[in-house]
């Protein structure tokens, strides 16, 4: 019979240190060894340790000599388990070094990184490389620390942790520094490392060929710092955290950290604080991970003072937390502070040799003035007075150092705990003076960009001569008319909410909002923006005036009547025009009063004033071809056109019609055309002409499909619903509002699409299904709760008739289409 098999170390050492009655931790104390060392060896993942491992565990073991022999013996590779003879021959002197920071014990989150990192940490074939780069307490080393602890089984040779203080505190560590400290980890004697980078980069590689090791670098400056430390041989592996990018290190997993999610925020909070007490107030919870920024460093923090001050309602903290201006100082006011880490990043930009870096620290401040959720490269280039391509470098080294997110090619957002920072700089060094001058150049370029989509949307607008705005160059050359608006569309949030921030300085006297008013009415007519419109609008006539601009006043006094009557105030509208046709009167400006004469007709037509507003039709004609303005000639036939058919003159109409008609297609100007076919419509439903408006809606709506415009294709489609509902062709009508409401969508009007959904329930309700058109006027409710007045209140009167059972037949509401 065969002898038994000898025991393997981890067998013995477990029998052992069973005998002696001992823990792992225990044993590990009176060894003096680190707990996951005897870890290691009992699960036999490293069966050859150092030989004072060896003394030490005889000795805290108290075994007998016979024991102690045969201890060593089998630790020594001579019994137990064969294996493969070391290349050195002084192995048994390599130290097996455990150098990793302790786990977070309330880590959060981040399961989709974490993920990634073992997925590619655990394939011994190759050399694991993974870079995790983000702003300055994100949470990238509590990742890389967290991930590391997983990964101990598969790195039993050792774990070493070096901060090479790129970004601080103090002076970034050299390679060389860098080489002899990992060197030295892994048992080299210090006269033996050489001082050449590439000779100490040689060394280090052979010290971890094949052997099984993991480096956590933290705190990289860049490439260059970090590739002299790298592993050169599969089996080992590094993790590499930096607030800079390192794209450029091949062959490297590339983890980008966002801001955590609310949830992981929240999770976070309750993790220091207490489940109950975030329970107890789950709203002020949310509320202040918004506040922190839901940044892992903020986040503890607070939740540190919270933990330490049990008394304090959490929404407390949140009302200390409000004042962007002070909320850093809640942060954290030492070297362990946001404020320190993010100004440790400017700071590595302050002191650089390059010129880049210097310039893009300078810009923080100045691109954190304006409001607004992002800013583009020609906005940053407006703020910094520079040319577009030198903007573009600065912000593009800023998103290198993740102090700005790139969102989109020449679109950028910052953080707001950074954005917070930058004010706070911009404060401090810049004069409110340069501050509001800043703000000043952004409108300015928001002003150029509305001109040229005006000049492009209306190209023979009478508005265009009162612009004084000049060519800066840092807009993009717009091919069309849609891409300016979709230029216009993409900041249009931004546009709203700096205009509201210069409300609130000095600039709110300046003609220069005024002008901006003025200059977007391209914009705002072809997108049907009537609250921008209207909001732009206040108090800019009196702006204009002050500054002696009486055109830009008189046109602004007629531009402000268009939200009320496209809301359906048309008595308000028509009072706002008479203003304006006197203010034109009062500079002899032709044109002007030509605009108002035919304003006034339409609106008095909705009216019923029938005699008048044909007066007035007839004016507006007289002089569109005193002053020979095609345009406004076209305009002024459509109008007389409306007239003539309520009078029952259809002869008369149709003939004022097709010649208005007639003159926008010899201008080739299909908004014209649309507009001048979807009037003769809307007329002719009026007076009961539904199949004559079906032709003339059916023609509209081709002319904006050629031109691709889902703005007016809904307008077409709302209208050729109703002139079918009128004569009872519902399942028509309603496919005609199905396809308006995706046109809708897709040109993002909230408005019309809850005013197609009214029509949509008043066409429901006609064919007798009456718990579907109230869901839709909820819809419609929903849609409207921000929009016009009188279409809400349409829609809320309608559904109180719904549900008294008023509603029985479908009936055309006379609104402005």
């Amino acid at each position: 019979m065969s002898e038994p098999a000898a025991p393997t170390l981890s067998e013995l050492l477990r029998t052992f240190r069973a005998r002696a009655g001992l823990t792992q931790a225990a044993l590990a104390e009176r060894a003096g060894l680190s707990e996951q060392a005897i870890s290691v060896l009992e699960r036999g993942t490293r069966s050859r340790p150092r030989a004072d491992t060896v003394r030490a565990l005889t000795q805290a073991l108290a075994l007998t000599p016979t024991e102690a022999d045969q201890f060593r013996t089998i630790a020594r590779g001579k019994l137990g388990t064969p294996r493969t003879p070391p290349k050195d021959p002084a192995a048994d002197q390599v130290p097996t070094p455990w150098q990793l920071p302790p786990a977070a014990p309330d880590f959060t989150g981040r399961s989709a990184q974490i993920d990634a990192i073992l997925s590619v940490l655990r394939d011994p074939s190759a050399v694991g490389l993974v870079t995790i780069t983000g702003m300055g307490g994100i949470g990238k080393i509590t990742l890389a620390v967290h991930a590391a602890h997983k990964l101990a089984d598969s790195y039993p040779d050792g774990h070493l942790y070096l901060n090479l203080r790129g970004y601080g505190p103090g002076e970034p560590m050299t390679p060389t520094d860098a080489q002899r400290h990992l060197l030295r980890s892994l048992g080299s004697d210090v006269a033996s490392i050489p001082d050449n980078v590439d000779e100490a980069t040689a060394l280090l590689r052979s010290q971890l060929a094949g052997r099984r090791v993991l480096l956590l670098l933290d705190n990289v400056a860049d490439v260059a710092q970090v590739l002299p430390l790298l592993p050169g041989h599969a089996g080992s592996a590094a993790i590499i955290t930096s607030r800079g990018s390192l794209a450029n290190l091949h062959g490297a997993r590339h983890i980008l950290l966002d801001a955590l999610s609310e949830s992981e925020s929240v999770d976070l909070l309750a993790g220091v604080v207490g489940q109950n007490r975030v329970a107890a107030e789950p709203d002020a919870t949310r509320v202040l991970a918004s506040y922190s920024g839901r940044l892992p460093l903020a986040i503890r923090l607070v939740a540190g003072r919270l933990a330490t001050r049990p008394t304090w309602p959490i929404q407390h903290f949140v009302e200390l937390l409000q004042d962007e201006g002070r909320r850093l100082d809640s942060l954290g006011s030492d070297e362990t502070g946001v404020r320190a880490s993010i100004a440790s990043s400017v700071q590595f930009l302050e002191t650089s040799d390059r010129d880049l870096d210097r310039q893009a620290a300078a810009a923080l401040p100045w691109l954190a003035i304006p409001d607004g959720s992002d800013i583009t490269t020609g906005v940053a280039a407006a703020l910094l007075e520079l040319p577009l391509r030198r903007a573009n470098a600065i912000v593009e080294r800023l998103v290198d150092l993740n102090l700005l997110e790139s969102v989109a090619p020449t679109r950028y957002r910052f953080h707001d705990l950074i954005r917070a920072y930058g004010r706070e700089v911009a404060n401090q060094t810049l004069s409110q003076f340069e501050r509001e001058k800043g703000l000043a150049r952004v409108l300015r370029l928001y002003a150029e960009a509305a001109w040229i989509c005006q000049s492009l949307t209306h190209p023979a607008n009478p508005r265009l001569p009162l612009g004084t705005v000049g060519s800066s160059g840092l807009l993009p050359t717009f091919s069309s008319r849609e891409a300016s608006l979709r230029w216009l569309d993409a900041e249009q949030r931004n546009l709203m909410d700096r205009f509201r921030q210069a409300r609130q300085t000095s600039l709110a006297s300046s003609v220069l909002l005024a002008e901006l008013s003025l200059a977007l009415f391209g914009y705002h007519e072809s997108r049907r923006r009537w609250q921008e419109m209207r909001e732009l609008g206040a108090g800019a006539i009196e702006l204009a005036q002050r500054h002696d601009r009486p055109g830009t006043a008189a046109w602004l006094q007629h531009d402000g009547a268009i939200p009320d009557a496209e809301s359906g105030a048309v008595g308000a509208a028509v009072a706002q025009i008479q203003i304006a046709l006197e203010m034109f009167s009062e500079v002899d400006d032709l044109f002007g009063q030509a605009r108002c004469t035919s304003s006034l007709a339409y609106l008095l037509g909705l009216e019923g004033q029938i005699e008048d507003a044909l007066a007035y039709g007839r004016i507006a004609l007289a002089l569109s071809r005193t002053i020979q303005d095609p345009t406004l000639e076209g305009v002024s036939l459509t109008a007389v056109g409306g007239l003539y058919d309520r009078t029952g003159d259809f002869a008369a109409a149709d003939e004022a019609f097709a010649e208005g008609i007639a003159l926008a297609e010899r201008a080739n100007d299909t908004r014209g055309i649309f507009k001048r076919y979807l009037n003769a419509a809307f007329v002719h439903v009026q007076v009961g002409r539904y199949q004559d408006a079906e032709r003339m809606a059916g023609r509209a709506l081709y002319v904006v499909e050629q031109a691709g415009d889902s703005t007016f294709q809904a307008e077409s489609h709302h209208l050729l619903a109703i002139a079918h509902a009128a004569q009872g062709k519902f399942s028509t009508a309603a496919a005609h509002i199905e396809a308006g409401l995706q046109t809708a969508r897709v040109s993002r009007d909230v408005e019309r699409e809850g005013r197609l959904y009214v029509e949509l329930a008043r066409i429901t309700a006609a064919r007798g299904d009456r718990s579907t058109a109230a869901e839709q006027l909820n819809a419609a409710l929903t849609a409207l709760r921000n929009g016009s007045e009188v279409y809400y209140k349409d829609a809320r009167e309608l559904l109180e008739k719904l549900h008294r059972g008023e509603i029985d037949s479908y009936e055309i509401v006379a609104y402005v289409i």
